[in-house]
Formats: structure tokens, C-alpha cells, sequence
């Protein structure tokens, strides 16, 4: 794990957020690339002189959140960019640094209160292919030294989508213990444990449940987990996710940082 990405945004969480990714990339001995991402002006004209403000408070919001943190000896290279869809800004910089993970607020902004994860970030999640780290707004870095990793099915159909918490186990001897959570209409092969998946867990919880955020849920206080680890699938642990592009605290909130895998869907 070499090149992490932290686009971020000008809410209060970002500078934590930020400082986070740097604790973790010294950690693991990577570099990281920041960016702000500003929407460009689409109507011509005098108007069009709108994206050179839009750039300078742009590059304001990067100075400002990088002098309030402790940079370390991490390398940050910082970028404002000027697009009108973050998400193509986002792969294109995957693409072209290959970006190994993706570091992010919980939400990129604190309008409503009674959001965990807000849009931008599910945008993340849902349409890029990059693994995601989510940050709580109060959590502070500390070596991963235990995950809970929660599945339905134990199948993992893409090559690569362990890749980010292998390199985690790795790097901080980590203790990955695999949640399977055995939903109303889970078909039986799925009880089945992938070759890989099962080389990097240290025990195996069996469980019954509706959701695997209701069992995440439940077992999060009796794992007492550093990170909680899951794959994103079209209908899994996400399923709201789908629907709204967000998800509200009322259906489920962390203080622990959240790593989200990609699985083919």
C-alpha cells in the first residue's frame, strides 16, 4: 500500500480526517495525494471568471487544513482540481497514481445531524473502484491490531478485492476475525469460505440474523474491533445505500473507522 487518496471537502471533519490518513500512511510508509475538488462554472461570459475564485478559495481550504495538522515526514502532495462530477475526477487520479485506498470523512459536510454517511462519501462507495476508508468525525488513529470483518457470502469473485486488508494484516499483524452472517435467503454455497479469505482470518463467528448491519451491530461491542472491514456487493451490507445514497444514524453509526472492500457485483 503506497499512494492513498484523501479528497476532502471544507467541513470541520476534514482536518481530522485528514490527520487520520496521515497517521495511517506513516504507518505504512505511503504518500499521500490530497485534492479539492471545485465545480466549474458552466455558463460563459464575465461569469467564466467565477472558476478563478472558485480555484483560489480551492487552494485556500487545502492550506488551511494541511497547516492544522502534523504533517510528520509523510510526503502530501496537495491539488485543487476543477471538475463538474468528483467521481470521473476521482478515477482518473486512481488511474493515474494507482491510488490503493481512498481515505474520507463519514460525510463532507454537518448540514444534518442525522447523518452517518452522507452522499459524497456513498458516492465513493457506490461508484468507484477503489477501496474506501471512512473516518468517524471523533476517531483518532491507533495501529489496527484487531478487524471485524463482516460477510454474507464467503464467495470473493474479484482477484483483488482483499488486496487492501491483506496489506493491512501485514503491516500492523492484524487480527482478522470473519463475521458470517447467515441472512433469511443466503443459499447454501455461500456458506462457503473463499481460499484467500480464509488464509488471513484468525476465527470464524457464525450468526443468524436479518441484516448484516443488524449483526455487525450486535457483535461490535463483544469484538471491540480497531476496524470494521466489509465487501461492497449490489445487495449487501450497503443495501440502503442503494436507495437514498446515504445512510442515516438511525439505521446505523460507528465510532470505528470503516474499511469497505470491492467485490464484482
Amino acid at each position: 500500500m503506497k499512494n492513498i487518496l484523501v479528497p476532502i471537502g471544507s467541513n470541520e471533519n476534514a482536518v481530522n480526517t485528514l490527520q487520520y490518513a496521515i497517521d495511517f500512511a506513516e504507518q505504512v510508509n505511503a504518500k499521500i495525494y490530497l485534492i479539492h475538488v471545485f465545480s466549474s462554472s458552466k455558463i460563459s461570459g464575465s461569469f467564466v471568471k467565477m472558476d478563478d475564485l472558485f480555484e483560489r478559495e480551492s487552494k485556500k481550504i487545502l492550506k488551511d487544513h494541511l497547516s492544522n495538522v502534523d504533517k510528520k515526514n509523510v510526503e502530501i502532495l496537495s491539488k485543487s482540481l476543477k471538475g463538474y462530477n468528483i467521481i470521473d475526477s476521482i478515477e482518473q487520479l486512481a488511474n493515474v497514481f494507482k491510488i490503493d485506498l481512498l481515505i474520507t470523512s463519514t460525510k463532507n459536510d454537518t448540514s444534518d445531524k442525522s447523518i452517518f454517511l452522507g452522499k459524497v462519501t456513498g458516492s465513493f462507495v457506490k461508484d468507484t473502484k477503489i477501496p474506501v476508508l471512512i473516518i468517524p468525525s471523533m476517531a483518532k488513529f491507533k495501529p489496527i491490531s484487531k478487524v471485524l470483518m463482516a460477510v454474507k457470502s464467503g464467495i470473493i469473485k474479484s482477484k483483488s478485492a482483499l488486496n487492501a486488508l491483506v496489506s493491512i494484516q501485514k503491516e500492523f499483524n492484524t487480527t482478522v476475525n470473519l463475521l458470517q452472517v447467515k441472512t433469511p435467503n443466503l443459499k447454501e454455497k455461500d456458506l462457503e469460505i473463499d481460499k484467500e479469505l480464509n488464509e488471513i482470518k484468525s476465527d470464524l463467528i457464525l450468526t443468524e440474523n436479518a441484516t448484516v448491519f443488524q449483526a455487525v451491530l450486535e457483535f461490535l461491542h463483544e469484538e471491540n474491533p480497531d476496524l470494521i472491514c466489509v465487501i461492497r456487493r449490489k445487495r449487501g451490507f450497503f443495501k440502503k445505500l442503494w436507495e437514498e445514497d446515504k445512510i442515516k444514524k438511525i439505521d446505523f453509526e460507528s465510532k470505528i473507522p470503516l474499511l469497505v472492500l470491492k467485490g464484482k457485483v
